[in-house]
């Protein structure tokens, strides 16, 4: 027992919102330095992190234990009163698939079965209540037990104790934490007591927020900031500087007089065999018409949607080559298994329309989908426009569709009530989102609890560079900033609160709902994922975000509220009470008046038109058909923005073309030769060296992540592709070199 390997039981990870300080990638990192075989996962109340770190711990070779730090309400609820602060945390472990499917009904019931006042728990009662496959530790110096003897209220600890055995038998194990508090030590004889009188196992456990001793002082502001007070003040919250990750020699010293404590930890991670993995995509059944299945639902409404499109028509190409299009997207669709996710989308999007609820004409990679502009579910026909289906699906790199849909903002709701009616409620949520420490956001609360001037504290924020698409981390901006320097060097506070905050920066502050992620389960989600409510919502929200709800088989859908299309509803019906009834469907998109009154910088109102420098771009370019704005909406942003006047010159004779090759003149014409779309790219590697629209899109993705590997080989193919077509390979390079610099910041046609 002597050599017996410590296992760390009571992780707590930033998922412990203001209260761990640890990632789920740190902890593995930890365990790697450590030589520590496995850990577990216990967070406050949630499984937030439970795939990530599920995944992350694996991936370096370490076991991950996934459990659940969960507050428990021993004695009843105190007449007409809220509930504010629960009896204690237990500490609860999953063996096995079983065990983990409980814990996600137990977090999701202490977020969703509440008074929204109150603070997240469960009752005891249901902690006893179906205990296969979970291990349960008595929860330390915050659990109810060591409350209960700290009170000296031995029998009701005794009663407690005896609840527990009952439920979990020989998977109990009474808990001991050495970190030096006298609470601790008071009750530590009387737990050993009742453990050995009832031949219960002892364990040892630390519970590290921290990965370090000099990590303390850092996470002592943490917790500041959680609880609104100060570094100054005496009676607030603390952990001691023995809260860190500790190796397993310090902990067998820590506990040398009872070896068994420790022996017991390595036992625990053997008798949990079970980690959550990745899933595949889970999706209702979509019923058919007659019995149909999906796929076959799919082609007959693909098929009279767009004999429907196509009815007194100009169109843009044969009838033969929409309907070959279509049946090749069908049999696309189909062989990737997304036939249900289109019908699903598409009869939502068919009742929001039948509702009279403002509906987009689709945005996003969709568009250039023709099964998608027949079910309705876009309103943009694609070979109008050039746009290329594999832009949005690639049998060649599988990938989870995603519509980007926008509704009128006032009345996005009752879409997702229609969602919720047909599917169950219990199988619709939205979808978490963390906040995080900042930068900026970092500095301010770090100031505010060590009390620094807030002139001073709004000074050096105000230093730090603030852009949300592309977060400045602190250490850069303390690099490229000299006066920063500087006053760290002469000031010993300044010094300070700069280092605590990069120490804090990135860790998760708060969790809300992510403004338009829906998922819709073929299940209860509980069975799935677990839930988490935000008081500000109507529906609850799972506990895994954008990054893990899909790998954990939940398919996201995106019900985006679009402001603009609530004014240009109410536009609408001012019209039609003053006898002015407008088709928006029907009104041409050539209209001369409407060119002339963008051209003049008239665009205040208009979505995506009207910024001052868009206004001042406007009167510029003069557009005079639809493609003009389509370029503009893409090409003005940082980078591109540099060919706008390349773009205008050519446009108006003063510049001549550069096509680059005659077999590029089609693809590029509309845009007087500037590379301005992604589906340009695509083209280009199909006609000049044979590339498959599929192999086309992972080039495309190549070019714009710049990974010297993947370019080379990318190369090589581009080349021998074009030698077959006779292009010269100094032309051919050149070309090559080109797009490549185009498709770092070309723009998907679709969305613009």
């Amino acid at each position: 027992m002597a050599d017996a390997p410590f296992i760390h039981l009571r992780c707590r990870s930033s998922f412990s919102l203001l209260e761990g300080a640890m990632r789920p990638d740190e902890i593995a990192k930890n365990c790697v330095g450590h030589e520590m075989p496995a850990a577990a996962l216990t967070d406050s109340d949630n499984l937030f992190g439970a795939l990530e770190f599920s995944e992350v711990m694996a991936a370096r070779g370490v076991q991950p234990i996934v459990g659940l730090s969960l507050s428990v309400a021993v004695g009843p609820k105190p007449l007409g009163a809220q509930r504010t602060e629960p009896d204690g945390r237990i500490a609860l472990l999953a063996q096995n698939e079983a065990g983990y499917a409980r814990l996600m009904q137990l977090t999701s019931k202490a977020f969703l079965e509440v008074e929204p006042t109150e603070a997240p728990h469960v009752p005891f009662a249901e902690l006893l209540r179906d205990t296969d496959g979970l291990l349960c530790l008595t929860g330390g110096p915050n659990g109810p037990l060591d409350r209960l003897l700290a009170d000296a209220r031995q029998e009701e600890a005794e009663e407690l104790l005896t609840r527990l055995q009952g439920a979990y038998a020989d998977r109990l194990y009474v808990e001991l934490q050495r970190h030096g508090l006298s609470r601790e030590q008071l009750v530590e004889p009387a737990l050993i007591d009742l453990a050995y009188a009832r031949s219960l196992p002892l364990v040892a456990t630390n519970e590290p927020y921290f990965s370090s001793p000099k990590m303390y002082e850092a996470h002592d502001a943490l917790l500041c900031i959680a609880d609104g007070t100060f570094l100054g003040v005496e009676e607030r919250r603390r952990v001691t500087r023995e809260h860190y990750f500790a190796d397993g020699g310090q902990m067998r010293a820590r506990f040398a007089d009872l070896p068994e404590a420790i022996a017991n930890t390595a036992d625990i991670a053997q008798r949990c065999s079970y980690r959550p993995l990745r899933r595949g995509p889970i999706l209702p059944r979509f019923t058919g018409e007659a019995g149909r299945d999906e796929a076959a639902e799919l082609a007959a409404q693909a098929r009279d949607g767009l004999a429907m499109r196509l009815e007194g028509r100009e169109l843009a190409a044969s009838r033969e080559d929409y309907e070959a299009r279509l049946e090749l997207e069908i049999d696309v669709i189909t062989q990737m298994g997304f036939p249900g996710y289109f019908l699903i989308v598409a009869d939502f999007i068919k009742w929001a329309k039948q509702a009279g609820v403002p509906v987009g004409p689709g945005r996003g990679s969709g568009a250039g989908s023709l099964v998608a502009w027949s079910l309705t579910i876009t309103d943009l026909d694609p070979l109008r426009f050039g746009l290329l289906f594999e832009r949005f699906l690639n049998p060649e790199r599988i990938s989870m569709p995603d519509f980007d849909i926008d509704f009128c903002q006032e009345r996005r709701g009752e879409v997702i009530d229609y969602v919720c009616d047909k599917y169950g409620e219990d199988r619709v949520a939205q979808i978490i989102t963390f906040g995080t420490l900042q930068a900026r956001a970092a500095i301010r609360d770090v100031g505010r609890v060590m009390q620094l001037p807030f002139g001073m504290v709004d000074r050096i924020a105000k230093l730090i560079p603030f852009n949300p698409a592309a977060p400045v981390k602190l250490a850069e901006a303390i690099a490229g900033e000299p006066r920063l320097i500087e006053m760290q060097r002469e000031d010993s506070d300044v010094a300070k609160l700069l280092e605590t905050a990069q120490a804090l920066e990135g860790l998760n502050r708060n969790a809300s709902t992510h403004a338009a992620g829906v998922v819709i389960g073929d299940r209860p989600l509980t069975e799935l994922v677990p839930l988490y409510r935000d008081p500000r919502a109507s529906l609850p929200a799972t506990q895994f975000n954008m990054n893990w709800v899909e790998p954990a088989g939940l398919v996201k859908f995106d019900f985006l509220g679009l402001k603009t299309l609530s004014v240009i509803d109410r536009a609408l019906k001012y019209l039609s009470e003053q006898g002015i009834e407008l088709d928006l469907d029907a009104v041409p998109i050539d209209d001369p008046a409407t060119y002339e009154m963008l051209s003049s910088g008239a665009s205040i109102g208009v979505f995506q038109l009207e910024s001052s420098g868009m206004r001042d771009t406007l009167k510029k370019m003069r557009p005079d058909k639809i493609e003009d704005l389509i370029a503009l909406i893409s090409l003005y942003r940082p980078g591109p923005m540099d060919n706008i006047d390349t773009y205008v010159d050519r446009k108006f004779g003063r510049a001549e073309p550069d096509y680059l090759h005659p077999m590029l003149t089609p693809i590029l014409e509309e845009t007087y030769g500037v590379i301005i779309y992604q589906e340009q790219v695509m083209r280009i590697a199909q006609v000049l060296s044979g590339y498959s629209l599929g192999e086309a899109d992972i080039l495309r993705r190549a070019m714009g992540k710049k990974k010297k590997e993947e370019m080379d080989k990318q190369r090589v193919r581009f080349l021998e592709g074009a030698a077959k077509n006779d292009v010269p390979k100094s032309k051919a390079s050149h070309i090559f070199d080109l797009v490549a610099q185009f498709a770092g910041y070309g723009f998907n046609k679709s969305h613009a």
